[in-house]
């Protein structure tokens, strides 16, 4: 009697573990399109899971070729969020097909979004060569380079979060609300990086950085907006050239992992430095202070390179 009590026992304790664990396993699997909407969503699950990212590092997100193990992945997430049709253009056919929770946050309530303005540097003969749609008018996609938008979409997660796992309500309100005072405190802090920086001007081959720009008070002088992979006409490259003469000692951001071929030819012989703003964080780990990590190394790579003009 006394050994079935002790196997009675021994069975309970090991269901409990068995069912712990399996409870531990079946926390809500979330799947981002990118790599930032993946670190607001590791600062809402923190503690409790690890978000996925759908694009590997250095993947383009508006041109992306998705894989069979890709399309299974977002059919199989609980949740996804993506930013929308204005920059994930490979998405929609896939989650068409998908019959659980599929959030483009560009769409969420209280976004602040931008619209792309006619600019000097972009020329007609070009549209064909870039990347995705950025016509006057159109909507500016990179969105998530807003703190003002991250805690949009950081709320969102949490109440989709909540409501499917209302056992962790409470520990994803309370990350959302630690998320906004982190956020609170980084914008002060880039503020105070970016102040002695503010009037200088500088030049980027992908105008992407509009939102950081707006919040922190700084300014491109011109987009070189080409195709990386192919080279615009002679009558192209001596204006661009021109314009960087014109400006003298000036930056010229490129994105990774790839720099255009076209940096070395319109720098040569010019005070100008070639450097690099990672707008997409691909290399940056998905913890909860992840997303305060991106912003801070765009401040840091711009103040980097135009301090030493």
């Amino acid at each position: 009697m006394v050994i079935v009590s002790r196997l009675f026992l021994l069975f309970v304790v090991f269901m409990t573990g068995f069912l712990t664990a399996n409870a531990a396993d079946a926390s809500v699997r979330i799947l981002t399109s990118i790599k930032p909407l993946q670190l607001i969503a590791a600062a809402v699950q923190d503690g409790i899971a690890v978000p996925e990212v759908l694009l590997p590092p250095g993947a383009s997100p508006h041109n992306y070729a998705l894989r069979p193990s890709d399309v299974r992945r977002a059919q199989e997430a609980d949740l996804l969020y993506w930013i929308g049709p204005d920059m994930e253009t490979f998405l929609p056919r896939v989650l068409s097909g998908r019959s659980k929770s599929s959030v483009p946050v560009e769409s969420l309530p209280g976004m602040h979004l931008r619209h792309f303005t006619a600019s000097a540097e972009h020329h007609d003969d070009d549209e064909d060569e870039h990347d995705h749609d950025h016509r006057p008018g159109s909507v500016d996609a990179h969105l998530w380079l807003s703190s003002i938008n991250a805690r949009v979409i950081a709320a969102k997660m949490a109440a989709d979060l909540s409501q499917a796992d209302p056992a962790n309500a409470a520990r994803y309100e309370s990350n959302v609300q630690a998320f906004d005072t982190r956020l609170d405190a980084l914008d002060a802090k880039i503020k105070q990086r970016v102040a002695g920086i503010s009037s200088k001007q500088y030049f980027v081959f992908h105008e992407a950085f509009d939102y950081f720009e707006e919040a922190y008070g700084l300014r491109h002088a011109g987009v070189f907006a080409v195709s990386s992979e192919v080279q615009p006409g002679a009558q192209h490259v001596a204006a661009m050239r021109a314009r960087l003469t014109e400006f003298g000692k000036t930056c010229v951001f490129s994105e990774p992992p790839l720099r255009p071929r076209l940096a070395d030819t319109l720098s040569a012989g010019l005070p100008v430095k070639l450097a690099e703003l990672d707008g997409l964080g691909g290399y940056t780990p998905a913890t909860a202070e992840g997303y305060e990590q991106l912003l801070s190394k765009l401040a840091d790579d711009l103040a980097g390179c135009l301090e030493g003009l």
